[in-house]
């Protein structure tokens, strides 16, 4: 989605106009689920995905016809008195589709849902539409907010007669639940969020999914979490690559620098070159924070380990085969480090899907990390950590 919105922001910066076109709600079997987002230009071109199909062609045809009518709406610029200018852009609509015969029967997605669709046409500023000239403000406001990684809600009123709203209309709340801005349908800017919004907004700690109630749409942009990889060898270079590209903030921590470089993690938000011990030591570790441990050593992993298994992160990792866990957590409870944290260190890190190779231990453990990440702890197929295997000893 941010890469998306900065694409938005730069064409209409060059003075090209775009549709805007968001699920905001679905019901059943759909193709994509509420929060997914397309863009589509004046030549029919696109960038991002509502699923594909006759319903993505006709979201396209319905998104053009849109732009069509804002262009004509839009004020000549020599002619900006009030009677001609219409701040409220009556061109965006709801678009509401049931995936049954009529859409997907030749591309065998029948589905049986239904999806909700904003189409959001969006023309550069006109000098002489001062209402208008801010409408990107909105887009700025939740790029920023997804670029700082803190996480955002939108709330978009998409039913009118359910809501007793005006719709469309879109809220745009900070990780604190306050209103950054509001566009389309709603109040002016600084007015009052309708009661109706207000009383549904989840909490992003809870880090909810999308969701609808009363013809009110939730979409949450849930804040980043910090990847913590420890070791920037053949596996760290591999996880780190997939994670970044899953969402995930990635720093690597290694003892060398030629392994803690721009060059083997391009993506990275930081990299640190630094004894292992003392250097993580020294790093803020947050309840946000996944931390892996996959060094080139024994001993580095233990040291590793010994200051990350009590920090509070959210997930801690550990590679390597099973007696060589059970030695490290030996070791780090003779030194006083508690059986309750060790017990909660993943370890042998990663679903065991048989992996042998370096790319597929990735996947395995960045399997592990979405599943954490996105259903609340749990993850399917995880076995048996070492002390759960021995009987807690």
């Amino acid at each position: 989605m941010r890469k998306l919105l900065a694409e938005l922001l730069d064409s209409l910066a060059a003075g090209k106009p775009l549709v805007y076109c968001r699920l905001v709600e679905t019901r059943g079997s759909t193709p994509q689920k509420a929060g997914a987002m397309m863009l589509v230009y004046p030549d029919g071109s696109q960038a991002g995905t509502l699923g594909g199909g006759c319903v993505e062609a006709e979201v396209k045809r319905r998104a053009l016809a849109a732009l069509d009518r804002r262009n004509a709406e839009n004020c000549n610029a020599e002619d900006s008195s009030a009677e001609n200018c219409n701040a409220e852009d009556s061109s965006a609509e709801v678009v509401v589709f049931q995936l049954d015969s009529d859409y997907g029967w030749d591309d065998g997605l029948i589905c049986g849902g239904r999806m909700h669709v904003l189409v959001q046409p969006l023309t550069p500023p006109i000098v002489a539409e001062p209402e208008r000239s801010d409408e990107t403000a909105y887009f700025r406001a939740l790029h920023e907010l997804i670029v700082e990684g803190a996480g955002a809600i939108e709330a978009v009123v998409y039913d009118a007669e359910r809501s007793e709203l005006p719709a469309p209309a879109c809220y745009l709340f900070d990780a604190n639940g306050s209103l950054v801005r509001s566009s389309l349908k709603a109040p002016a800017q600084g007015g009052d969020v309708p009661a109706a919004v207000a009383a549904e907004l989840p909490s992003l700690a809870a880090r909810p999914r999308a969701s609808a109630t009363h013809g009110v749409a939730y979409l949450p942009v849930l804040p980043r979490c910090r990847l913590l990889i420890v070791g920037g060898g053949h596996v760290g270079q591999a996880v780190g690559k997939g994670a970044a590209e899953l969402d995930f903030d990635v720093w690597v921590v290694d003892d060398r620098a030629e392994y803690a470089s721009r060059e083997r993690f391009p993506w990275a938000e930081r990299l640190i070159a630094g004894p292992i011990g003392p250097t993580l030591k020294s790093l803020e570790i947050t309840p946000d924070t996944y931390a892996i441990i996959v060094t080139r050593g024994h001993n580095h992993d233990e040291e590793a380990l010994c200051h990350l298994a009590e920090r509070g992160a959210r997930y801690v990792g550990l590679i390597g085969s099973r007696r060589k866990i059970k030695l490290i957590f030996d070791d780090l409870e003779a030194e006083g480090i508690s059986r309750e944290a060790l017990a909660r260190v993943h370890a042998p890190l990663g679903i065991d899907i048989g992996s042998q190779s370096v790319p597929e231990i990735a996947v395995s453990i960045l399997a592990e990390l979405i599943a954490h990440r996105n259903l609340a702890g749990r993850v399917p197929g995880r076995p048996d950590g070492v002390l759960a295997m021995n009987g807690g000893k």
